[in-house]
């Protein structure tokens, strides 16, 4: 029995999955924690992929591995193949005022069309021109420029600094793959804009290079297979085997929602990022930087668990009586708002309740999705129905208030890690060159039940926030 192994490199945490190659049966599986923060030295992604292949077990009769990995993460690299500085992830905001000054100089519909995306704080390219104008003695030792993914591979297939690495710091040795490079806004349909790149950094620098669906990036020391890798979301897509016509909605620190298309999407309004999936489609695709963190923060607030917070939100009505949550706690992507605070509007002796509050919280997190779906359609991507993964679509006030908040069907797969499986089917796809066909199995499905009041009023809320 051939087996193939997929990583989750998130931004919370490490997770690697081990599947039949043939069958996509689970044989183990291992984790292990990430630090928090927006900025991380990624030796600790290291670290803690060593750690969860350790806890699933090792490699043993792994043939093939592939990495996935949070997007937009800024890893530079000097020419000894040493990380210059600690990681800015995609959730820092401090390059936002380098991002208005890319499209001011650029403008958003040249941005667009040149690479499916407008520049926002979470893409790499506005973090390079931070990194320009903020750290220039840093910015003037980068000779290479990689993503979290990209550099996992890199680590994996024995490179690296000089005594860290059995192959040395060979920089031309960096791979990625189009979904991760769509995430960059220096990346188009025809590669690599130099062009942005020198303008984002002030001068050029070895960029990986962009292998295809099912390519090999190499082998470890070890002779194992390493696949192309890819961005989280596009790993998602995958790992679901999502096909044009099905939008997945994502609840886990970050909200996403995105589609398979067979056509690239130009949005010069930055809502909807034209991305790259994983097998050679489009992945149109919208993020909040709040998602479910929300419903920690109000359960936290309440002194409940998840469970009791749905709970709650089940006993109040359609709406809360009311009682609005603008859930920008952290600023905010979609609507591109990074300086935004959170605010809590409606409130009356009679709607000021906990399980008002509760499902106040349950319904704006939803609500942002669907607003990111509206998007998403309005660049003529069909949605015929959504797919809601992530730890909140557990929970069954997520899933009932979902029907009431999405105007298509709710599928709820299984639960599972979906982005390591993304990653587990490149892995298999690069081994025996046929994309697999693994079934997914299904949770829950709910037919809508449309409440638009609460659309509407939180509508009237966010455009007076």
């Amino acid at each position: 029995m051939a087996l193939v192994a997929g990583v989750d490199s998130s931004t919370q945490s490490c997770k690697v999955v081990i599947r039949d190659a043939e069958t996509g049966a689970l044989v183990r599986s291992g984790r292990a924690p990430h630090p928090d923060g927006t900025e991380v030295d990624p030796a600790a992604w290291w670290g803690a992929l060593l750690s969860a292949f350790a806890d699933a077990g090792g490699l043993d009769g792994v043939e093939a591995i592939s990495v996935a990995g949070q997007q937009h993460g800024m890893v530079v690299l000097d020419a000894e193949g040493r990380v210059i500085r600690d990681a800015l992830l995609w959730n820092d905001t401090r390059s936002a005022q380098a991002a208005r000054e890319l499209i001011d100089e650029v403008g958003a519909d040249a941005y667009a069309h040149r690479t499916g995306v407008v520049p926002v704080a979470s893409f790499t390219a506005t973090k390079m021109r931070w990194l320009r104008d903020t750290e220039p003695r840093n910015a003037a030792r980068v000779a290479a420029v990689a993503l979290p993914h990209d550099w996992l591979t890199w680590r994996l297939r024995g490179y690296g600094p000089v005594g860290e690495s059995p192959r040395g710091p060979v920089l031309e040795e960096l791979t990625t793959d189009r979904s991760d490079a769509s995430g960059t806004a220096y990346w188009g349909a025809e590669g690599y804009d130099r062009d942005l790149l020198v303008r984002a950094l002030g001068r050029d620098a070895i960029l990986p290079r962009v292998l295809g669906p099912g390519e090999a990036a190499g082998r470890t020391p070890d002779g194992i297979l390493v696949g192309p890798g890819a961005g989280d979301n596009a790993g998602a897509a995958l790992g679901l085997d999502a096909r044009p016509g099905d939008v997945v909605v994502s609840i886990g620190t970050s909200g996403t929602v995105f589609a398979v298309t067979e056509h690239p999407i130009a949005d010069a309004s930055g809502t909807v990022a034209g991305f790259a999936d994983a097998s050679g489609a489009w992945l149109p695709l919208i993020a909040t930087l709040n998602a479910a963190r929300v419903l920690d923060r109000v359960a936290a607030l309440l002194g409940v668990d998840h469970d009791e917070l749905g709970r709650l939100a089940l006993e109040a009505e359609p709406g809360a009586s009311g009682l609005v949550l603008v859930p920008w706690f952290e600023g905010e992507r979609t609507p591109n708002r990074p300086d935004a605070t959170a605010s809590l509007t409606g409130m009356t002796l009679a709607s000021t309740t906990r399980p008002n509050l509760a499902r106040a919280a349950v319904e704006a997190l939803l609500c942002s999705l669907a607003e990111g779906l509206d998007a998403v359609r309005g660049q003529g991507v069909e949605a015929r129905r959504v797919l809601l993964i992530g730890g909140a679509g557990k929970n069954p006030a997520v899933r009932r208030i979902a029907a009431q908040v999405f105007d298509v069907p709710v599928v709820v797969p299984a639960a599972g890690e979906y982005v390591a499986d993304g990653a587990a089917r490149q892995a298999a796809w690069a081994l025996t060159g046929d994309r697999p066909g693994w079934r997914v199995e299904l949770d829950d499905e709910l037919t809508p039940d449309p409440h638009p009041e609460i659309r509407a009023q939180y509508a009237r809320a966010t455009a007076g926030a």
